[in-house]
């Protein structure tokens, strides 16, 4: 996985708080939310997701990534806690 600037978790907050599945175009690149995505930040707003690259041939080379596992939280992520 790469580290994007040192952003290598995103939570619901940091990606709009987006509604619909899509491919949305980032600072960082590139990053496709599925409806499975939503899902789980609908029933777990604080939930934190890895960036994983996607190996996607369908869009021209660039930075696409796709969110990976993710991690439950109580407490709102702070993406400085992060190195």
């Amino acid at each position: 996985m790469a580290t994007l600037m040192g952003i290598n978790k995103v939570n619901w907050g940091q990606v709009g708080r987006v509604t619909k599945p899509d491919r949305y175009q980032y600072s960082f690149g590139w990053l496709t939310i599925a409806a499975e995505d939503l899902a789980i930040w609908e029933n777990n707003p604080g939930a934190v997701f890895t960036l994983v690259t996607a190996a996607n041939t369908e869009y021209p080379p660039g930075n696409e990534y796709r969110l990976g596992t993710f991690e439950l939280r109580q407490t709102p992520y702070d993406p400085n806690s992060y190195v």
